[in-house]
């Protein structure tokens, strides 16, 4: 028997239920009640009330804000059982069928994910998007469990209230909105909100409930000219006016600048129309822009190009009584159900879902692509950010040149069009034509734009497409095809160091291997294997340094094979350049340039400083350090106030000799338009000039322009400015300076 608090509980439950799902089987709901309430009868929640008041709220939301079937209800009933109590998979299977006990499989609690990004988090994940897939009412049931959660979140520790409200916000907000599910998006947001800033939501909140009489006034001051004109017309139709909820006020304050008292559209009114013909909707937006002036930069027709979440409403900015402007969507019936449920008004059980339903079927083909577009290389933290990227809220709808229709999120470039098309014609891209004209690649798409993508036989990505496109499939594409391409050098690398191993009758221990691995700097044998393929390293070279196996473990070996490709496209940091440059100087300078010293310093070492890199012919210092004798500074070098500071009497004078026998190593950076033969006119620039010697190339495309930085040897000061002047003369070139930390 129940108590007559439970039975209360039951029955306001029961009358949720026959308010909002018309026909249903009561008895499978007092069943799951009275198990759920048996499997958690010992159970606590953090506020300190029994815990079978958990799944008995999230039923009751499920039943009255996402009302679906008696099956979702029964499985929010029963959603913790299997994770929180003795009951399994099988027990709940047992007792209530194998479609309940898939829903609470794939809704079980997935907390931590902000803790760390293990892959089990993103297994959770995975688990419960592909669950979702077979079945929606997975994540109906999981989005009411996540709202009540946040309605008991004051009885968490504040680190987990913001972990949670965080997740809610990055995660489970922009899901909902993917679904259509407008009205629990919007709950979540606002809860999420109040645990994130909770003083501006404070501030808010309190504006928002103190204009509150002001703004109904208001309200029916502006809707009575227009419902008297729709009863003119005959229309059924109901009119309701809304304050916007308080993440969306405060997102207008950030995005404009502005104080809240500045923000016009705070409220807007919705017309629902009984009717099935949506040009009814045109007709009544045509009654409300007679009676007050429109906008016309804010008209929007999300009924002839619905959102890709099946959202259709037609919106439009008004000018109302006192010149102040208010927003009013107009939609029927059928689509303000789609506008609140989404996805749950779609959803038909899976042997009856039509195939004409195209919205259901988008939905089903997204959930099951979220994850197959990962590449198996990605990190769980990598997986994670796709999957907040690919929840965009913000589309634009673009259009191939045959006409059909492509929704993608805002700032999509030309590469993410190629690559929404197919992952093959997004290898293949060259460029693109945008409305007839051909412009760069990493240019923003606007809503209305015919592209054409212009594609070659040869498959050939470029890495830095990476940094512009914003599409999930086109980041993972991209990803992986670098992915494979690094294994197959790898691959590659590996046969060659192999073969010269066989060749020359040789066989190294996994100890000499790590020895090896340890004095050249490696951080793995891929890491070898791939410079051996890239041309920085030659199997002689490496061969060279292990045949003498007593000088590999003595560690005598010193790694004299830094040789960079000549002309290499990969993509370099900033670091990566500063590195390698620095490796160039240290292996490259020795003391043969006899440097000039004052004062009774003699047979001292002379080495030259990396921060600022002294040539012949600049103006030079020396810095007698404790342990590389003197270190040669330009006199400009940032460095030199610290050195002077720090101890000015081991600042010495020093001074080039009339002859310097060496080339020095230099760095310059160069930027300009990517044309045609851009590089090799640059290079040959280079080299024609007094014989200079190209050491190496990084160059870095981005859309139409370039950057990139050469590594040379240059005799003198002039020799470099020279060669500056000349490259700066080259058409296309915009800067040309030389490369320092």
């Amino acid at each position: 028997m129940l108590s007559t608090l439970y039975k209360k509980k039951l029955d306001d439950l029961l009358s949720l239920c026959r308010k909002n799902l018309g026909e249903f089987n009561e008895k499978l709901i007092t069943d799951a009640f009275k198990f759920s309430l048996n499997a958690h009868k010992l159970d606590k929640r953090a506020s300190g009330e029994p815990f079978i008041i958990h799944p008995y709220e999230v039923a009751s939301i499920v039943a009255k804000e996402i009302p679906l079937d008696d099956i979702t209800v029964a499985a929010a009933l029963l959603h913790d059982v299997v994770e929180d109590t003795k009951f399994t998979y099988e027990d709940v299977k047992a007792e209530f069928g194998e479609t309940i006990a898939d829903i609470v499989d794939g809704a079980t609690k997935i907390e931590g994910m902000f803790e760390n990004y293990e892959a089990k988090q993103v297994e959770n994940y995975r688990k419960m998007l592909l669950s979702m897939s077979n079945d929606i009412r997975v994540i109906l049931v999981k989005f009411a469990d996540r709202l009540h959660n946040l309605k008991t979140l004051e009885y968490l520790n504040p680190e987990r209230q913001v972990r949670m409200a965080r997740e809610t916000m990055e995660i489970y907000a922009p899901l909902a909105h993917r679904l259509g599910l407008s009205q629990v998006k919007s709950e979540f947001e606002d809860m999420a909100f109040k645990y994130l800033d909770r003083q501006f939501y404070k501030d808010i909140s309190k504006k928002v409930i103190a204009k509150k009489r002001e703004r109904e006034n208001y309200v029916n001051k502006f809707i009575q000219p227009i419902k008297a004109e729709l009863d003119k017309e005959g229309f059924k139709y109901e009119v309701s006016g809304r304050a916007k909820h308080l993440y969306s006020i405060a997102k207008k304050m950030i995005s404009r600048g502005k104080s809240f008292e500045e923000i016009y559209d705070l409220f807007a009114v919705r017309i629902i129309l009984d009717t099935q013909e949506r040009n009814d909707c045109f007709t009544a937006y045509g009654i409300a822009s007679e009676i007050y002036i429109p906008v016309p930069e804010r008209f929007k027709d999300y009924i002839s190009l619905p959102k890709q979440n099946g959202y259709q409403s037609i919106h439009t900015t008004l000018i109302g009584p006192e010149g102040k402007m208010v927003e009013v969507q107009i939609r029927t019936r059928d689509m303000h159900e789609v506008a609140e449920k989404g996805v749950a008004a779609h959803w038909k059980y899976k042997e009856n879902i039509s195939t004409n339903d195209r919205q259901m079927e988008d939905w089903i083909t997204w959930i099951r692509e979220l994850f197959d577009t990962s590449s198996k290389e990605s990190t769980p933290k990598q997986i994670m950010e796709g999957l907040k990227l690919n929840l965009y809220q913000d589309e634009i709808y673009v259009f191939t040149p045959k006409g059909d229709l492509k929704i993608l999120p805002v700032n999509s470039t030309p590469v993410d069009f190629a690559f929404d098309i197919h992952s093959e014609v997004g290898y293949k891209c060259i460029g693109a034509k945008v409305n007839g004209k051909i412009v760069p690649l990493d240019s923003r798409l606007k809503s209305g734009d015919q592209v054409e993508v212009i594609t070659s036989k040869i498959k050939k990505p470029h890495q830095d497409w990476e940094k512009f496109v914003v599409t999930h499939k086109a980041k993972s594409d991209i990803h992986k095809y670098f992915n494979n391409e690094r294994r197959l050098k790898i691959e590659e690398g590996r046969e060659q160091w192999l073969k010269k191993l066989k060749k020359m009758k040789l066989s190294l221990s996994e100890d000499e291997m790590i020895k090896l691995l340890q004095r050249l700097k490696f951080e793995s044998l891929q890491h070898m294997y791939l410079s051996l393929a890239e041309g920085r390293l030659t199997s002689d070279e490496l061969y060279e340094l292990v045949k003498d196996r007593n000088k590999l473990i003595s560690g005598e070996i010193v790694s004299p094979w830094v040789k960079p490709v000549e002309k290499s496209t990969a993509l370099k940091t900033k670091e990566n350049e500063q590195t390698l440059f620095e490796t160039y100087i240290k292996t490259a300078r020795g003391a043969k340039n006899k440097i000039i010293a004052g004062g009774d310093v003699k047979d001292l070492l002379f080495s030259y400083a990396n921060c600022c890199n002294p040539i012949p012919g600049e103006d030079i210092i020396g810095f007698i350090s404790k342990t590389e004798g003197i270190k040669i500074h330009k006199k400009s070098c940032k460095n030199l106030s610290n050195l002077f500071l720090s101890d000015p009497q081991r600042i010495i004078d020093v001074q080039w000799p009339e002859e310097v026998e060496d080339e020095f190593f230099v760095g310059i950076k160069i930027s300009g338009e990517d044309r045609p033969g851009m590089l090799n006119e640059i290079t040959n620039v280079i080299s024609v000039y007094s014989n200079t010697n190209i050491k190496s190339v990084s160059i870095a495309s981005k859309g139409s322009l370039f950057d990139g930085t050469v590594i040379l040897m240059v005799k003198n000061i002039t020799h470099l400015n020279e060669l500056i002047e000349k490259i700066k003369n080259i058409e296309g070139v915009f800067e040309v300076k030389r490369f320092e930390e």
